[in-house]
C-alpha cells in the first residue's frame, strides 16, 4: 500500500485561488511545469498577451511554498514572476523605462492585492540587432523583461493575481478595461 501525502492546506489554498483566476479577454492563463528545486512545493501559471490578435507579452506566475519558511521571504510563501514583451524601438532606449517598468508592478500590487513583503526584482531593457538572414525578419528589436518575487501577506491571492494581469496589460501596452484603443492611421503627406 503507498502512503499518500496531503499537501498542507495553505498551499491548497493558494492554488485554489490562482487557478480560480479570471483575467480580461486579451490574457490567456495555463498551467505550467513548476520548478522543483526552489521550494517543497510549487505551482506554475503561463500567460500570454494578445493586442489586435498578436502575441506582445508572455510572463509566469511561480507559487512557492515551504512550510518552514524562509528567513528572506519573511514568510512561508513566495510568488515569482517574469514577464517579458516587445516594445517600439523608441520605448527601448528611455532612460526611466526600468523605473516606470517596475512602478507597473508596484502600483498593480498597492491596488490589487492586501499586501505584500519583501519584494525584489529586476528590469532589463535590450536591444538586440540582426544580420544576414535575420534581418529579414527587421533590423532590431527590444524588449523589456520584468523578473520579481513578492511575500503575499495573506493567503488571499486572488488580489496577487489580478495584480499580476494588470501588470501583463501595462506591459502589453493594454488600454485600461472598458477603453478601446484608436487604431492607429498613417497621414499622408500631401
Amino acid at each position: 500500500m503507498a502512503l499518500t501525502t496531503a499537501l498542507p492546506e495553505t498551499f491548497t489554498r493558494a492554488v485554489t485561488a490562482l487557478r480560480a483566476a479570471h483575467p480580461r479577454s486579451e490574457i490567456a492563463l495555463e498551467e505550467v511545469p513548476a520548478p522543483s528545486r526552489l521550494a517543497p512545493y510549487a505551482f506554475a501559471l503561463g500567460a500570454t498577451v494578445l493586442r489586435r490578435d498578436e502575441e506582445v507579452t508572455t510572463g509566469r506566475l511561480i507559487l512557492l511554498h515551504d512550510p518552514a519558511g524562509h528567513e528572506a521571504w519573511e514568510g512561508d510563501t513566495r510568488l515569482v514572476t517574469y514577464v517579458t514583451a516587445e516594445l517600439e524601438p523608441e520605448l527601448a532606449t528611455d532612460p526611466l523605462l526600468p523605473q516606470v517598468g517596475w512602478s507597473w508592478l508596484v502600483d498593480a500590487l498597492d491596488a490589487h492585492s492586501s499586501g505584500y513583503a519583501a519584494i525584489g526584482g529586476t528590469v532589463t531593457q535590450t536591444i538586440s540587432s540582426r544580420f544576414g538572414a535575420l534581418a529579414a525578419d527587421g533590423p532590431a528589436t527590444t524588449d523589456l523583461e520584468l523578473r520579481a518575487s513578492w511575500t503575499p501577506l495573506d493567503l488571499n491571492l486572488e488580489g496577487h493575481v489580478a495584480a499580476w494581469c494588470a501588470l501583463l496589460a501595462s506591459t502589453a501596452g493594454l488600454p485600461p478595461v472598458g477603453v478601446s484603443a484608436l487604431p492607429l492611421r498613417r497621414v499622408e503627406q500631401r
